[in-house]
């Protein structure tokens, strides 16, 4: 199940933001200062790699697989980095998302699986 990551890092700068975890999925949620969701990043585990699917409202979707860095010889691991994947089986990450969403906020829930509904279109939100 999904659990809420606390205390999560603030940037000065950017919105306020909860971040949310488990062994298969990521999630940050970005808010307005009024309360009001105007964005998140799903992270989460497809063999081999690592997604992302990140909404904001204003600018839309984007879908990436997250580069870890890794796996290069002789070198350090590097900054993770997100890569074009326009691939996105959204029926089963909203089926996977739902069943550990159990416990967290119901208007998060709900933004993100309505989402999931609704990409790619641009106008969502």
């Amino acid at each position: 199940m999904l659990k809420e990551i606390s205390p999560t890092r603030q940037i000065a700068g950017e919105p306020y933001r909860r971040w949310f975890s488990d062994e298969r999925f990521d999630l940050i949620v970005w808010y307005a200062a009024q309360g009001e969701i105007i964005g998140f990043q799903l992270c989460y585990r497809a063999w081999p790699d690592e997604k992302a699917l990140t909404w904001l409202k204003g600018e839309g979707f984007s879908h990436n697989r997250i580069d870890q860095g890794e796996g290069r010889p002789d070198r350090h691991k590097m900054t993770p980095i997100l890569l074009p994947d326009g691939e996105f089986d959204a029926a089963l990450v909203r089926k996977r998302f739902t069943a550990v969403s159990g416990d967290l906020d119901p208007q998060v829930v709900a933004i993100v699986t309505r989402a999931m509904d609704h990409y790619p279109d641009p106008d969502f939100g």
